[in-house]
């Protein structure tokens, strides 16, 4: 765990986000290397490390990456945020998603923690939002 992912709080200290366009709510809380996400009745999990491995990737790209958001069934957008989600080269070798079906949207759901970490700039339009890092 990093000093970054350990500021995340645990499920008694859930942050309360929502996606970029600000369409949905959402929660996020870290169990011991996981990663929970929480839309309504529905529970996503990711590796921890996708906080720290995405900013590092994101700072790579030096500049604005588009969000790329997708389930798991459809294809994620070529140099997108979904499509590092998911890439054989990522840094865990596929997906940072452990649920399998649900495996999807960490395009979605990952950058607006990593804005709330202050690790990102985000835009907020309706649709084709992008991000970029901070340095």
């Amino acid at each position: 765990m990093s000093d970054i992912t350990a500021i995340i709080g645990g499920a008694d200290a859930r942050l309360a986000l929502t996606t970029a366009p600000g369409t949905s709510a959402y929660t996020m809380h870290r169990d011991g290397e996981t990663l929970v996400c929480t839309v309504g009745s529905t529970t996503l999990t990711y590796q921890l490390r996708a906080v720290t491995d995405l900013h590092a990737w994101l700072l790579q790209q030096g500049g604005w990456v588009p969000l790329g958001g997708a389930d798991e069934s459809k294809p994620a957008p070529a140099g997108s945020v979904e499509a590092f989600g998911r890439d054989e080269a990522n840094p865990v070798g596929g997906w940072y998603g452990l649920r399998r079906g649900y495996r999807g949207r960490f395009g979605v759901y990952l950058p607006p923690l990593l804005e709330h970490l202050g690790l990102v700039e985000l835009e907020h339009a309706a649709r084709n939002n992008r991000v970029r890092a901070k340095v």
